[in-house]
């Protein structure tokens, strides 16, 4: 895909407040972050996707400054889904350190995902 083509639909999809990460930026948005990152892998085409994306808009606002939240769009960022292996959309991801601490596949409720998150933070 161009990058013309990729930047534009980051610019529509990223209407909210949460930022899009590619695979050209996951090292260094990621990977290589101070504070610990959720990354929710997710896809436009995806129902669960759309069902958790109020959940990560909540969290990433009750977690400014203490945890960094971003999307990855799934299809357009092969690479890092099969580097971490995600089979599945919505996963969740909390990286610290450059290490996945915790992982959550599908659709949770707010205080289920806290509840998984929260001690890492």
């Amino acid at each position: 895909m161009k990058t013309d083509e990729t930047t534009s639909k980051y610019t529509e999809a990223n209407m909210s407040s949460v930022k899009y990460v590619t695979e050209q930026d996951f090292q260094e948005e990621v990977i290589s972050a101070q504070t610990p990152v959720l990354v929710d892998f997710t896809a436009d085409w995806c129902q669960p996707c759309k069902m958790i994306a109020p959940i990560v808009e909540q969290l990433a606002g009750q977690w400014d400054g203490k945890v960094k939240v971003v999307k990855l769009d799934a299809d357009l960022n092969p690479n890092i889904m099969m580097q971490y292996g995600v089979m599945g959309i919505p996963t969740l991801m909390l990286f610290k350190s450059g290490e996945v601490k915790e992982r959550i596949t599908g659709y949770l409720p707010k205080d289920k995902i806290e509840a998984k998150v929260t001690p890492h933070v």
